[in-house]
């Protein structure tokens, strides 16, 4: 087995001079660094005293496990002949809140729409989504389920 590593550095940012003396009394800002890359301006969710203009960690695994998918799923078509021309996928992720505060993600569907090249593609691109949920590494780190809905056309 490979192993592969990776790293990334979190630096809260939302300090507003009175650090986390209180629950309202500072940001959930923070930057997502990782070498030789654009940081990534972070916050929580609006719906937890966040910024909505910036990423959240719920908006990151959703794109994580779509765009995981989609390279695997791009890797095999290309592998088959199969001569995809068009990826587009809107995600949608539903995530549960308990009575304590906690949560957790409880499905995510993914919804590929692709663009082939010929009519008889259509049904090999289809099944290539199986496969490609199988390899992907993101969707077999996690504990909830990952459906897909493609739609396959030809242009």
């Amino acid at each position: 087995m490979k192993e592969h590593h990776y790293t990334a550095t979190i630096q809260w940012t939302g300090n507003k001079g009175t650090g986390t003396s209180n629950y309202r009394s500072y940001e959930r800002s923070h930057t997502i660094s990782i070498a030789n890359k654009t940081i990534i301006e972070g916050s929580s969710d609006p719906a937890f005293r966040g910024d909505k203009t910036k990423h959240n960690p719920e908006d990151m695994l959703l794109s994580s496990l779509s765009s995981c998918h989609m390279l695997w799923y791009l890797h095999f078509c290309s592998e088959a002949g199969i001569i995809v021309t068009g990826y587009m996928d809107n995600a949608t992720g539903i995530m549960e809140e308990t009575a304590n505060g906690s949560g957790r993600f409880k499905e995510v569907i993914l919804n590929p729409v692709v663009i082939v090249t010929a009519e008889s593609m259509i049904e090999k691109a289809k099944q290539l989504h199986e496969k490609a949920h199988e390899f992907c590494f993101i969707a077999n780190s996690v504990n909830f389920e990952v459906k897909h809905v493609p739609t396959v056309s030809v242009k």
